[in-house]
């Protein structure tokens, strides 16, 4: 769904919900019928916030990709991911897990037994960074990176942490494969943050409150994703207290297809995936029966 835009915005986006159970909801703003991808960044869902009660927790069982990576960043709550690699890694809020498919990883996602013993909350988001087409066959590998070493902006009303990628000035620790940037942001009220024409493809997901664009009508609000027109000079305001997640980079190197898990330039290449995981020539998730 879509609402008319300013006009140093392209789209503004209102992500599809799904209720998974339980009431936990997973709203995916990327992609959409008006926007397949935003840099080289093709899924965006923010998961939550949900209260799980005593003995209920997060369980998605092992899954297969290709061609991609997965972001995945915290609000709230902890997950742990295991991955066919052999990874094993509790993520908590505003730490990053990067898992990096290449040509082929397994991994699911978990509520540890001590969290799920006591009720807990949870809240984040999990994106998809397609690979460059030369690096879709890259060996699988992961990443975590912890809150303290994450680049951070703060002043003038702003709080700013780099999540992967590059931004004013700051690189994020987080290997990726793109010309990309990714940034959680809090605003005080009144607080104005300029978005650089640095990357050609720019977007912001309205966590929490509201922002404007200065010099444009009208105030976007909670889980719209504003995508802005290229080179257009950007120059939000916080609308009292606001939370964004900024994301972007250079365009993608060429069509990409997507079937349930699978990412890549080549449609053939995805049916030979899902083949080999239909008939288990994908390697197991170490500890994992399911």
């Amino acid at each position: 769904m879509t609402v008319r835009p300013a006009a140093s915005v392209e789209h503004i986006l209102l992500p599809a919900v799904r209720d998974i159970g339980d009431g936990f909801q997973v709203r995916r703003a990327l992609p959409s019928a008006m926007r397949r991808s935003v840099g080289p960044f093709i899924f965006l869902d923010s998961f939550g916030p949900v209260t799980f009660t005593a003995g209920e927790g997060m369980d998605t069982r092992p899954h297969p990709h290709i061609g991609l990576s997965t972001l995945s960043y915290l609000i709230e709550g902890e997950i742990v991911h295991r991955d066919s690699e052999g990874f094993v890694q509790t993520i908590e809020p505003g730490a990053v897990n990067l898992m990096t498919a290449g040509r082929g990883i397994v991994h699911s996602e978990r509520t540890a037994p001590a969290t799920r013993r006591n009720g807990h909350r949870l809240f984040g988001f999990q994106s998809w960074i397609a690979l460059p087409a030369q690096h879709e066959e890259t060996d699988p590998g992961f990443q975590h990176v912890a809150a303290e070493a994450l680049p951070r902006i703060e002043g003038e009303g702003i709080d700013l942490r780099l999540i992967a990628g590059s931004l004013l000035g700051r690189r994020a620790p987080t290997h990726t494969f793109s010309d990309l940037f990714n940034a959680d942001v809090v605003l005080q009220a009144g607080a104005r943050l300029r978005i650089d024409a640095e990357h050609i493809e720019r977007a912001a997901y309205v966590i929490d409150g509201e922002v404007e664009v200065v010099s444009e009508d009208g105030l976007f609000r909670k889980d719209q994703l504003i995508v802005f027109q290229p080179g257009a000079e950007i120059l939000l305001r916080a609308v009292g207290h606001a939370r964004l997640m900024l994301l972007g980079g250079e365009p993608l190197d060429g069509r990409r297809h997507i079937h349930r898990n699978f990412v890549s330039s080549r449609r053939e290449r995805i049916e030979q995936a899902a083949r080999d995981w239909r008939e288990g020539r994908f390697p197991a998730v170490p500890g994992e029966t399911e």
